[in-house]
C-alpha cells in the first residue's frame, strides 16, 4: 500500500480524515471536514471543507463541492471550489470548473469549461472554454 503520500508538503492546513484506494468503488454522496484522498473508482457528489485530492488512480465521476482540490487522476463532472482547482500533469478533467484559481500542470489534461470566479459576494464569472493541446492527440 502507498504511504509516501502522506509525507507530501503541502499547504494544507487540515487533518487528514481518510482516503479511499484502489479496489473500492463508492456509488453515492462522500463529505469529509479535513483533507481526503480518493485513488479508487467514484460515482456521485463529494463535499470537502478542506483539501481533495484524486489520486493518479482515481476514477472521479460527478460533482465536487470544496475548498481546494487537487486532480492527479481522471474526473468527468463539475467541480466548485472556494480556493482552488490544481490538475497535476497526470490529470484529465472533462466537465465544468468553478474556482477563483485554476492551476494546470504541462502534461495534464482539461477539456470543458472554466468559470474563474471574480472576488467579492457577487456570481460574477470569467467564462474560459478550455481545450487542452494534450486532449486532441
Amino acid at each position: 500500500m502507498p504511504w509516501g503520500w502522506f509525507d507530501r508538503k503541502t499547504d494544507e492546513s487540515g487533518e487528514w480524515t481518510g482516503f479511499l484506494e484502489q479496489g473500492v468503488r463508492v456509488d453515492g454522496k462522500l463529505e469529509t471536514q479535513g483533507t481526503f484522498r480518493i485513488n479508487s473508482d467514484m460515482k456521485g457528489t463529494l463535499v470537502s471543507q478542506e483539501t481533495l485530492i484524486l489520486g493518479e488512480e482515481a476514477a472521479v465521476e460527478g460533482e465536487i463541492i470544496g475548498n481546494q482540490v487537487i486532480v492527479a487522476g481522471r474526473f468527468d463532472g463539475t467541480i466548485r471550489a472556494t480556493k482552488r482547482v490544481e490538475i497535476q500533469a497526470t490529470g484529465i478533467i472533462t466537465g465544468t470548473v468553478y474556482a477563483p484559481c485554476v492551476i494546470i500542470e504541462p502534461g495534464a489534461v482539461f477539456e470543458g469549461q472554466c468559470h474563474i470566479l471574480l472576488p467579492g459576494e457577487s456570481n460574477e464569472t470569467i467564462l474560459i472554454p478550455m481545450r487542452s493541446a494534450a486532449s486532441s492527440n
